[in-house]
């Protein structure tokens, strides 16, 4: 997803520096005021999430329509970001809507740091970036996940039921999300990779990858699919630089 959406939310989380082994899923249930953020960075950005083709969970309400509608024309102020931050603490905000969120990941704890050990038995040659823990923060709004290359923080959207986006299994977008802080500063912004290719090279990381253990995972419709044939097996991944800068010279 969109790194920049939500950077300085993410930034605000920090990281956390256990030794590897030990657990490197840390989950987090958000607070009013990093929900208000989420909101914030979500409806700053809504023309970027339109034109990419995303749709937002957002909270309902006479002010959300009319922070949507001014953030289009480009009219936001301070002002109503202080009316959302009071919004979102008087009629919103509930922390028992993250519990069932919270109970589904944890569930898939031993599955998520199974992956993690293949990717850091990988040892890729380019330097697929790792971090010792990956901070989880819940939230009920947005587009579906996002990241934090410099701090390995990650958020991701979840539903008062327990349900998340696109998946009934949460793993699947938490393990898209860490291959996207890995891919991030090494080979996407390295090379200037646009958005849309970005998600299409992640995705087909993650399939070949992990296709064995998240059966439902799924590439994306995003991106030039021309890159495909030439990311067709996991010793390509081996190779991922290369094949990056030249098919951006080729296309």
């Amino acid at each position: 997803m969109k790194t920049t959406t939500l950077l300085f939310f993410c930034l605000a989380i920090g990281v956390l520096t256990p030794l590897y082994g030990q657990d490197r899923i840390h989950i987090v249930v958000p607070t009013a005021m990093e929900e208000t953020d989420q909101v914030w960075g979500a409806i700053s950005d809504i023309t970027f999430f339109e034109q990419q083709g995303y749709t937002l969970n957002l909270p309902k309400g006479r002010l959300i329509d009319t922070l949507i509608t001014k953030s289009k024309s480009g009219d936001l102020t301070p002002a109503d970001y202080t009316a959302l931050k009071k919004f979102m603490a008087q009629q919103v905000y509930r922390q028992a809507n993250y519990e069932n969120g919270v109970r589904q990941i944890e569930a898939q704890k031993e599955l998520l740091h199974d992956m993690l050990g293949q990717l850091e038995a990988k040892r890729l040659p380019w330097g697929f970036k790792e971090f010792p823990v990956y901070k989880v923060l819940l939230s009920l709004y947005g587009s579906g996940g996002s990241y934090n290359p410099d701090t390995g923080a990650i958020v991701v959207l979840t539903t008062v039921e327990g349900g998340f986006k696109q998946y009934r299994n949460p793993a699947n977008t938490l393990i898209h999300e860490i291959v996207h802080i890995g891919l991030e500063h090494p080979i996407m912004e390295k090379y200037q990779v646009p958005h849309g290719l970005k998600e299409r090279i992640v995705d087909r990381f993650v399939y070949l990858s992990f296709g064995e253990h998240l059966p439902e995972y799924k590439v994306q419709d995003m991106g030039d699919p021309r890159i495909d044939a030439h990311l067709r097996s996991i010793q390509d991944l081996d190779r991922l630089d290369e094949i990056v800068t030249q098919f951006l010279r080729e296309h």
